[in-house]
């Protein structure tokens, strides 16, 4: 046992350091971006000028849709149909980046209503007493509004992270070599299976025992300051 569990390490560990993580990493920065602009589009409300209120109003349509779509269908497909059904609309894309693609739409789907949450969650006489300093709106976004909700975003967003890094292991329904595709691979040869998927499974739970770590320590930072918030 222990023979296998040395020599199959080194190539998952490669696999978790060449896929894995980059892929991870990759697709919550360009999810977390999709994420923060779909929320302010459903979240600021539309001027009151016609000339920007109804191209408001359009995009504020296309952010729910798109967030209806994925968070209506499976991850799994939604992996299929950018890899395996763009191809038949002439859109051939190299696996890891229609697994990046595929991630990050969905990160971003659901990370916007975190985000969007959390910016419903700001008091609006934090609004309010911005004004009467003559703020403008964007400026109380950067400076009063965005601090507070990122400090409460901050934890859904961490747990949102530490899915995706699990969900990873599906890029290999795609032909990605990531972690669970070469235990795979590994258990067709040595015929350990439980050995290969358990070695697996205690990668991922020090991934995520890492990410869970930091996101208490994150929390503690943003905190710090918090009136009544523990030490």
């Amino acid at each position: 046992m222990w023979n296998t569990i040395i020599t199959s390490l080194p190539e998952l560990l490669s696999a978790m350091i060449q896929y894995t993580i980059p892929l991870a990493l990759l697709s919550f920065l360009f999810g977390l971006i999709l994420a923060v602009l779909t929320a302010l589009i459903k979240f600021i409300k539309p001027s009151e000028n016609k000339a920007l209120k109804y191209p408001w109003l359009v995009l504020r349509a296309i952010a729910s849709f798109y967030v209806w779509l994925f968070r209506s269908t499976p991850l799994l497909v939604q992996l299929f149909i950018i890899f395996f059904g763009l191809p038949n609309a002439g859109i051939q894309l190299d696996p890891f980046i229609a697994a990046t693609i595929g991630f990050s739409l969905n990160t971003g789907a659901y990370a916007s209503e975190t985000i969007r949450s959390a910016l419903m969650s700001v008091p609006q006489d934090q609004w309010d007493a911005a004004y009467t300093l003559n703020f403008s709106t964007t400026q109380t976004l950067n400076k009063i509004i965005l601090p507070q909700a990122i400090r409460i975003a901050l934890p859904p967003l961490s747990n949102s992270f530490i899915g995706l890094v699990k969900d990873t292991s599906l890029a290999s329904s795609i032909t990605i070599l990531e972690m669970f595709q070469v235990s795979q691979q590994m258990t067709a040869k040595n015929f350990e299976p439980l050995l290969m998927y358990s070695l697996v499974a205690a990668l991922y739970a020090i991934i995520c025992s890492i990410l869970t770590l930091l996101q208490h320590y994150l929390e503690k930072r943003t905190n710090k300051y918090v009136k009544g918030s523990a030490a």
